[in-house]
C-alpha cells in the first residue's frame, strides 16, 4: 500500500472533503458543505494563520524569535497559534470573554499566552478587543500584529486555497457560495476567485441578527445598534479592511436560535458536529435555498468542529438559560427550572453513596448542590457548603454516606407559587425545591431567575 506521510502538521492544512446535506428544507436547490471542521487545528481558520505567517516571514514583518499579537473570536487564534508552535514562536491572543471554555483551552494548550476582554462594546471603546491588540502590539517590542481584518494574506488563503479546491470539488457547477463575516477574508477571497471564473455565481453573507454585514450589502449603509449574538465568530459591528462588500450578491440574516437548531439538525440527522458559526452558514444557505425559483448548487462551510462548542451549543442547560431551545411554556415556577427531576435530566445521588461520588458529580456538571434521592423520591439536599464543612475537619468523610450529612429539612414550594414565594427564599441563601403535589419537579436559583428576567429584554 502506498502510504502519504506528511513531515509537519501544517501539511495537513487544507483538501478538506465536501458533503452533500439532505436532513433540512433546502427547496429546489442541492446544498453542499466543505468540511473545514477536517483541518489540523479544527477549522477553516488554519488557512488564514498559515499564510499570515508565511508572508509575515517572507515580507520580513516577522522576524525568528518575535511575537505574534492578534485579536480574535477564536479560531483565527487557534490557526495562528499551531503554527506558532511548530515554527517557535511567541504568540499573544486577545479575545472577547464570549468565547467557549474549550476554544480557551485550546489556545493554552498550544502555548497561547491569553487576554480576555469585554465583547459588549464597540469599537473605539478601550477594552474593544481589536483596540487592545493594537495597544498590546505597540509597546510590545519585536511583535508582528498579524492583523486578520486587514491583512491581504487573510483572502489571498482562500483565493488561493479554498476556493480553488470548491471549483475542482464541484467541477466547477457552483451557482451560489454562502459565508460568514468575520474578518470578511473569506468571503473575500472566495468571490475574488469565483467571480474570475463565473461572474454569475452568486455570493451570500450568511450574518447573525444584530450584526451590520447584512445591511451594508442590502442596503449599502449600516448602523451599529449595540446588538449582540450568541454564534461565534461570524457577525460585525464594522467592516473590515479586507472586506470587499462590491463582490457580494445577497445576504441572509439569521438568529441565535435558528443557527442552534440548525446545528441539532444536522447532528441527530447527519451526523455533522459542526460549530456554531457552521449553524448561521448552513441556515443561511437553506434560507437562500428555499427562495429559488429553480434548482441550484449551492456551496456553504461547516466551518469548525463543534468539538469546540461542547459546552454551549450542545449543552441543554446553555441552552436553555440563553432561551434557545423550544419548550413549552407554563406560566409559572416550571419555566425557570433548568434541568427537569421529573424527566430525567438531573444529577442526583442516593443516600448510600458516599461524599466523594456526590462531590465527583457536582464537580463533572459544574454544580452547586445536588438532591438526594431514596427509592426514587427527593428526601434531602447536598450543597457545597455542606460538603465543605464535613470534610475540612476531617478528608476522610469523603467515604461517609451522603444521607449523614444532607440537608433534609427542606423549605419547597409548589410550582403555582408566586415571584415573591419564591424571591422569598432565595434571599435567605437557599435553593427553591419546586413541587407539583407529590412530584419533585426540580430546583430554581438565583441564577435561574436572573436568567429568566436577562430573557425577557429579548
Amino acid at each position: 500500500m502506498d502510504m502519504q506521510i506528511k513531515d509537519s502538521l501544517l501539511d495537513l492544512i487544507g483538501g478538506t472533503p465536501m458533503l452533500k446535506l439532505n436532513s433540512l428544507d433546502t427547496g429546489l436547490c442541492n446544498l453542499y458543505v466543505k468540511m473545514e471542521s477536517n483541518n489540523p487545528g479544527g477549522s477553516i481558520k488554519d488557512r488564514v494563520g498559515l499564510s499570515i505567517i508565511q508572508e509575515a516571514e517572507t515580507s520580513g514583518e516577522l522576524q525568528p524569535g518575535g511575537t505574534i499579537i492578534e485579536a480574535t473570536a477564536g479560531n483565527t487564534g487557534i490557526g495562528l497559534a499551531l503554527v506558532a508552535a511548530l515554527k517557535g514562536y511567541k504568540i499573544i491572543l486577545v479575545i472577547p470573554d464570549k468565547m467557549s471554555r474549550e476554544k480557551i483551552l485550546h489556545l493554552e494548550g498550544l502555548g497561547a499566552e491569553i487576554i480576555l476582554t469585554r465583547s459588549d462594546v464597540p469599537e473605539g471603546h478601550p477594552e474593544y478587543y481589536q483596540d487592545v491588540a493594537r495597544k498590546l502590539a505597540l509597546d510590545t517590542p519585536g511583535s508582528f500584529l498579524a492583523n486578520q481584518f486587514g491583512n491581504p494574506a487573510n483572502p489571498m488563503a482562500h483565493r488561493t486555497t479554498t476556493a480553488p479546491e470548491i471549483w475542482d470539488q464541484m467541477e466547477g457547477k457552483i451557482d451560489a457560495v454562502v459565508a460568514g463575516v468575520g474578518s470578511g477574508g473569506t468571503l473575500t477571497g472566495l468571490a475574488e476567485f469565483f467571480k474570475s471564473k463565473d461572474p454569475s455565481i452568486c455570493m451570500v453573507a450568511a450574518d447573525p441578527e444584530g450584526s451590520i454585514v447584512a445591511d451594508a450589502i442590502l442596503k449599502g449603509e449600516y448602523s451599529y445598534e449595540g446588538g449582540s449574538w450568541l454564534v461565534e465568530g461570524v457577525g460585525e459591528d464594522f467592516i473590515p479592511d479586507v472586506f470587499n462588500t462590491s463582490l457580494m450578491d445577497d445576504a441572509e440574516t439569521v438568529t441565535d436560535k435558528e443557527a442552534f437548531e440548525v446545528l441539532q439538525i444536522i447532528l441527530k440527522e447527519e451526523g455533522v458536529l459542526g460549530g456554531s458559526s457552521s449553524g448561521t452558514l448552513v441556515a443561511a444557505a437553506a434560507k437562500w435555498c428555499r427562495k429559488q425559483t429553480e434548482p441550484k448548487n449551492v456551496v456553504t462551510f461547516i466551518c469548525d468542529t463543534g468539538n469546540k462548542y461542547l459546552s454551549k451549543a450542545f449543552n441543554k442547560s446553555w441552552l436553555h438559560d440563553n432561551n434557545l431551545l423550544e419548550l413549552e411554556k407554563f406560566g409559572d415556577l416550571r419555566d425557570l427550572i433548568n434541568r427537569r427531576a421529573d424527566k430525567g435530566e438531573m444529577i442526583t445521588v442516593n443516600t448510600s453513596e458516599t461524599l466523594l461520588v456526590a462531590y465527583n458529580r457536582m464537580r463533572a456538571s459544574d454544580i452547586s448542590q445536588i438532591p438526594v434521592l431514596s427509592d426514587g423520591k427527593l428526601v434531602g439536599v447536598l450543597d457545597e457548603e455542606d460538603l465543605l464543612f464535613s470534610v475540612s475537619k476531617e478528608p476522610s468523610k469523603f467515604s461517609d454516606n451522603v444521607a449523614l450529612h444532607m440537608i433534609d429539612r427542606l423549605d419547597t414550594l409548589q410550582f403555582d407559587a408566586s415571584k415573591d414565594e419564591l424571591l422569598a427564599i432565595l434571599s435567605e441563601g437557599k435553593v427553591a425545591i419546586v413541587y407539583k403535589e407529590e412530584t419533585f419537579i426540580g430546583f430554581v436559583t438565583k441564577v435561574d431567575l436572573i436568567n429568566f428576567y436577562r430573557n425577557k429584554l429579548n
